[in-house]
């Protein structure tokens, strides 16, 4: 699975800020790994230099091997946080799509139990 890193100008000591973002969401969603052809993580700071509450955004889109992409965002007050939040929540999206498409692709369709 391939992972893409991308930040905004504001988003300070990117080389070890996508790291550490990078080894979070690949461990969050180790278990999709193989269903998965990439990975793109957005991370962004809303008002810079300005500060604020939570104006960190994290956006993750996963490509399944097959199906249309998904995306998530998560906003925090800090990088980690917005991609933790994207992460966990790109990981309920994932088992539910795959977890669907596992249900009606092994379970026969009532009228052939018949």
């Amino acid at each position: 699975m391939q992972f893409q890193f991308n930040s905004d100008s504001s988003v300070m000591g990117t080389a070890d800020v996508a790291t550490r973002i990078e080894q979070q969401v690949r461990h969050r969603l180790a278990r999709f790994e193989d269903r998965l052809t990439r990975l793109e993580v957005h991370v962004s700071d809303d008002n810079g230099r300005k500060g604020g509450g939570d104006d960190k955004h994290c956006t993750i889109e996963a490509r399944p091997r097959s199906g249309r992409p998904i995306g998530v965002t998560g906003k925090a007050a800090d990088v980690d946080a917005a991609a933790r939040i994207a992460a966990n929540t790109m990981a309920e999206r994932l088992e539910r799509v795959f977890g669907k498409a596992d249900r009606h692709r092994h379970d026969p369709s009532p009228d052939k139990l018949l």
